[in-house]
């Protein structure tokens, strides 16, 4: 599904060059359910935002879906983004002058899907996540585990082929960050590639495979026992 061929990521600031991810090939089949791991700084947030493409790599080719997009202008980027890739962020990024229903609608915004049918969608994926009793109230007043929960049914709400998730549990307590990891994993099971940055070991323990990094460089690939 994914192909990373030598990829690396550079950020120059005035005459200094910092190498983010250096020479990364990785492949990610469909289905896989990947945990990117490694100290802060070592490139792990950089890898997970050059395989959503939020950003280009400086050197080296991607191809998703067996097509080489490395080339690809920004907006066929962006169509891309919207109908495969869903994000799962840290902080929610959720808007507070909208409700539980129009945060996760309005990531169907910007696609064909016809105004009764976003809602429908809308009310069926908040009743798959338990929060459709939520639907008209604001984040402010969720909890933090519902606000993610919300965030998680806004990233799937387009039936994406891929699911990234940065730190997802990072701003929850251990309770609702099982909880989220208890739904990332059944996401999974129904086919959604994952994959997730984490800082914790019990949860990368959870994905089929596991990625380390180091000095922008991928360590450890390994496959988690059944």
């Amino acid at each position: 599904m994914i192909k990373l061929k030598a990829v690396s990521k550079i950020h120059i600031t005035g005459e200094v060059q910092t190498t983010a991810l250096d020479q990364i090939d990785l492949d990610i089949d469909a289905g896989e359910y990947v945990a990117i791991t490694g100290p802060s700084g070592c490139g792990k947030s950089t890898l997970l935002g050059l395989l959503g493409l939020l950003d280009v790599p400086t050197h080296g080719s991607y191809e998703f879906e067996a097509q080489d997009i490395s080339a690809w202008t920004e907006n066929k980027l962006n169509q891309l983004r919207r109908g495969r890739i869903g994000f799962i962020f840290q902080s929610f990024n959720l808007i507070e002058e909208l409700t539980v229903a129009e945060n996760v609608e309005l990531a169907l915004e910007y696609t064909a899907t016809p105004a009764k049918e976003r809602r429908e969608r809308v009310a069926a994926m908040l009743e798959k996540l338990g929060i459709s009793h939520r639907a008209k109230h604001r984040p402010s007043q969720l909890s933090g585990g519902q606000q993610q929960r919300v965030a998680i049914a806004r990233a799937l709400i387009a039936n994406p082929a891929v699911l990234l998730a940065d730190e997802p549990t990072g701003n929850l307590d251990s309770a609702h960050g099982d909880e989220v990891m208890r739904l990332l994993r059944t996401v999974n099971a129904e086919g959604t590639t994952v994959v997730m940055v984490t800082h914790s070991p019990s949860h990368a323990a959870q994905a089929s495979r596991t990625l380390h990094l180091l000095d922008g460089r991928i360590v450890v690939d390994a496959l988690q026992a059944a």
